[in-house]
């Protein structure tokens, strides 16, 4: 039986060298990321960090960076009991160039069946690459609140 994953595809009016860019830069990802900054220097690897409001969420591994076409990272949710005890996931973000367009496919895989992390990437996946798109198109990011995602141990 096939592990539970989570895919998500967008085009964005952009180049994979900003659609990189806009990934790896923690100056950025604090606009379209609830304020969240990326701690890592990108190689493989190295240890990997989101921190929301100086406090570190989510963790993990560089596993892969091919720039501008494919980074991959090991995630482990740290801030509600239940999720911190899953084993580690892994986020791919595949980046393909359509003409004025680029296909990100963002995969979150190698959840646990019931999985709690899973439920909640599923809900706040969406919204941080729909802000993404937004920001890279017309330079404003949405302010889509933590808090109506209903993301446990994230608001």
């Amino acid at each position: 039986m096939p592990k539970p994953e989570f895919v998500y595809v967008t085009y964005i009016e952009t180049t994979p060298e900003k659609l990189w860019g806009a990934l790896t830069s923690s100056e950025f990802s604090r606009q379209y990321w609830f304020g969240t900054e990326l701690r890592t220097d990108w190689k493989i690897g190295s240890p990997f960090a989101l921190v929301m409001n100086g406090t570190t969420t989510d963790d993990g591994k560089i596993l892969e960076a091919d720039p501008p076409r494919r980074l991959s990272y090991s995630f482990r949710h740290v801030l509600n009991d239940e999720m911190r005890n899953e084993r580690p996931t892994k986020v791919v973000f595949a980046i393909e160039p359509h003409g004025k367009f680029v296909k990100l496919t963002l995969t979150h895989e190698g959840f646990a069946e019931g999985s709690k992390l899973l439920d909640g990437i599923s809900k706040g996946w969406p919204a941080i690459l729909s802000s993404l798109k937004s920001l890279l198109e017309s330079g404003n990011a949405l302010a889509i609140p933590v808090s109506a995602l209903g993301i446990e141990g994230m608001s």
